[in-house]
């Protein structure tokens, strides 16, 4: 009703203004003129028309904004997968492998001991493994960070202790042994109890501690992160999704739940 008084006044507005302006410029016509464009604001003011423009202009500012957010972000997944295609590719000889390592799909992850997303991440990949069985491996990589060390770096050097000296199953036992326990956060796990959780599965803790003072494997656990780092990775948990015959590769980021791979996965494990 308001609109239809509005574009009545702007109607008559419009119909004696040409009128008003044959006459002589008399003080009546101005205030005829006045008197209709007051009428005209006043109705303007009365109503919801201001209001109702102001929230349009809010609804469009706020629609183009996540239009731009979300343009930015899927270029942002493109180029970070682009350069996820350069990861290396898995070697048995060189990697940590759990499950079989002729899986056609495997789930590369690039992580952190003391990080608490990979902490709440590492069940999820377990049971992606579990119920892939056969058909997806886990390749396990360092990335350490700063925020994390020396925690972190000193831990991931004690894990490739362990393979050295007891081989790729210990290796992945005491991986789910720091996970389970670490609080993380960087001090989550007392690095002077790395020796002892290696003796729990059953590696000489002696020479466990002797292979983590010299710092030998520290260079190891670096040439990991650098891998990462240039291809990308700058956070963790990580995870690089390789189909190992294509060379097909899906990149995911953060501690994202199960569901969240099926679909890439079932997808990577079609008949090509």
């Amino acid at each position: 009703m308001r609109l239809r008084r509005l574009a009545l006044a702007c109607l008559f507005f419009a119909a004696i203004l040409p009128t008003c302006t044959a006459w002589a410029q008399t003080t009546d016509e101005q205030r005829l003129i006045e008197k209709v464009r007051d009428a005209v604001i006043k109705e303007l003011r009365s109503g919801n028309f201001f209001q109702e423009q102001v929230e349009l202009g809010i609804r469009n500012y706020i629609r183009k904004q996540e239009q731009a957010q979300a343009a930015a972000r899927a270029e942002e997944e493109r180029i970070a997968t682009e350069k996820a295609k350069n990861v290396r590719r898995v070697n048995p000889g060189r990697d940590h492998i759990l499950g079989d390592p002729k899986a056609p799909v495997s789930l590369i992850e690039y992580s952190d001991f003391e990080c608490p997303f990979c902490k709440r991440f590492h069940p999820v990949v377990q049971q992606i493994i579990e119920a892939y069985s056969g058909k997806v491996n886990w390749v396990y990589r360092h990335f350490p960070l700063g925020m994390h060390n020396p925690g972190a770096q000193k831990q991931a050097e004690a894990s490739e202790c362990v393979a050295q000296l007891a081989g790729n199953d210990a290796f992945w036992k005491f991986t789910h042994a720091i996970y389970n326990r670490t609080l993380s956060g960087g001090k989550g796990f007392p690095l002077s109890q790395l020796a002892p959780l290696g003796r729990e599965i059953g590696v000489n803790d002696q020479q466990l501690q002797e292979c983590i003072d010299s710092n030998k494997n520290a260079a190891r656990v670096q040439e990991d992160m650098q891998e990462g780092i240039d291809i990308g990775l700058t956070g963790t948990p990580a995870s690089i999704l390789l189909h190992n015959l294509t060379g097909e590769v899906m990149l995911k980021v953060g501690a994202q739940p199960f569901e969240a791979f099926k679909a890439d996965i079932d997808r990577l494990l079609q008949p090509k």
